[in-house]
C-alpha cells in the first residue's frame, strides 16, 4: 500500500527576486529556514505560488535543485513539475529526481484543453517516466479542463501516482473520488478556505499559500483534522476566512507577496504579466492582516 508523500500543511513557497528581477537565493534560503523551523510538514516549490510560468526552464531547475540542498531532508520536498508540453514535463520531473526531490506536482495541462483520455495518457506517460511519486493538481479555473472522478480512479491504478492536490472546490467530485479510488490514492486541498471541509471527506492536508506567513495557523488546523477534532480545526478555518479571502483579491501570488512585503520579508515583486496589488484590494489585505494580528496597527 502506498503512503502518502507527507499529511498535515506544505508550504507553496514564494519565489523571491531581487530589486535587479533575479531569483534571490539568499533570501529564498531564508525562506526555507523559517518555514522548516516553524514545524511546516513539506515544503512545494515552483508552484503556482512560486511563478513557476515566468521562470526560464534553466531558473526553474536551479529553484528546484537550490531548495532541495536547502532542506537537505529535513521534510519532504514537492517539485512542481507541470506543462501543456507532455515531454517538457517529463524533463522537469527527471531533473527534479536527479536533483534529490521527494516528489512532483503536475498540473493538468493548461490551455491545451485536453480531453479525459488525453489527461490520462498525458500522468501515464510522465509517471512510466520517473521514481518519484506524482502529485497530480486539479485546478480548472486556471486550466479550462478539470479531472473526472472516473480519470481519477484510472490515474489512481498507477503506481507512481500518489494522489492529488484538488482545487476545483468541487465537494461533489471530491466525494466520488473518494469514493471509487482506493484508499492509497491521496488527495490535499488545494484550496485554504476548504481545508476542513476537504479533510472532513478524508483529505490529508493542505498545500498552502497562506503557509508562507502564518504556517502554525495552517499546521494546527490540519493536525487538529487528522485527530478527527473538526470542530477545533473549523474555529480556525472561520477565525481566518477573511484573512484567506483577501489573499484571494487578485489573481495568486501578488497578495501574498504583497502581504509578505508588508510583513517586511522583503521578498521583492512579481514579474510580468503579474504586477503589484492595486491600491483598493491591497488595504483590504492590510486590514484583514490586522484583524488576525499579522500586523500590528
Amino acid at each position: 500500500m502506498r503512503e502518502p508523500v507527507f499529511t498535515g500543511a506544505c508550504s507553496a513557497i514564494i519565489t523571491p527576486f531581487d530589486h535587479s528581477g533575479s531569483v534571490d537565493y539568499s533570501k529564498f534560503g531564508q525562506l526555507i529556514d523559517e518555514q522548516i523551523q516553524r514545524g511546516l510538514d513539506a515544503i512545494c516549490v515552483c508552484g503556482t505560488t512560486g511563478e513557476c510560468s515566468t521562470l526560464t526552464i534553466r531558473e526553474h531547475i536551479s529553484v528546484v535543485e537550490y531548495c532541495v540542498k536547502r532542506v537537505n531532508g529535513r521534510v519532504k520536498v514537492i517539485a512542481g513539475a507541470g506543462s501543456n508540453d507532455t515531454s517538457a514535463a517529463v524533463y522537469l520531473s527527471q531533473h527534479a529526481q536527479d536533483s534529490g526531490a521527494d516528489a512532483l506536482l503536475h498540473v493538468t495541462p493548461y490551455y491545451n484543453k485536453a480531453s479525459q483520455t488525453g489527461l490520462i495518457k498525458h500522468y501515464e506517460y510522465i509517471a512510466d517516466r520517473t521514481d518519484l511519486p506524482v502529485i497530480l493538481y486539479n485546478v480548472p479555473s486556471r486550466t479550462g479542463v478539470s479531472i473526472s472522478s472516473e480519470t481519477y480512479r484510472v490515474l489512481s491504478q498507477h503506481p507512481n501516482i500518489n494522489g492529488v492536490k484538488e482545487a476545483s472546490g468541487n465537494f461533489s467530485l471530491l466525494a466520488h473520488t473518494r469514493a471509487i479510488c482506493g484508499e492509497d490514492f491521496y488527495v490535499w486541498s488545494g484550496n485554504d478556505d476548504q481545508v476542513v471541509p476537504m479533510m472532513s471527506l478524508g483529505a490529508k492536508g493542505v498545500i498552502s499559500v497562506v503557509a508562507n506567513i502564518a504556517p502554525e495557523v495552517m499546521i494546527q488546523m490540519t493536525h487538529l483534522c487528522l485527530e478527527g477534532k473538526f470542530l477545533e480545526a473549523s474555529e480556525l478555518q472561520l477565525k481566518y476566512m477573511d484573512f484567506i479571502d483577501a489573499l484571494f483579491l487578485e489573481v495568486n501570488p501578488i497578495p501574498i507577496k504583497a502581504a509578505m512585503n508588508l510583513m517586511g520579508y522583503d521578498i521583492g515583486s512579481l514579474r510580468l504579466p503579474l504586477c503589484d496589488m492595486t491600491n483598493g484590494p491591497l488595504e483590504t489585505l492590510r486590514q484583514s492582516m490586522y484583524k488576525v494580528g499579522l500586523l500590528k496597527q
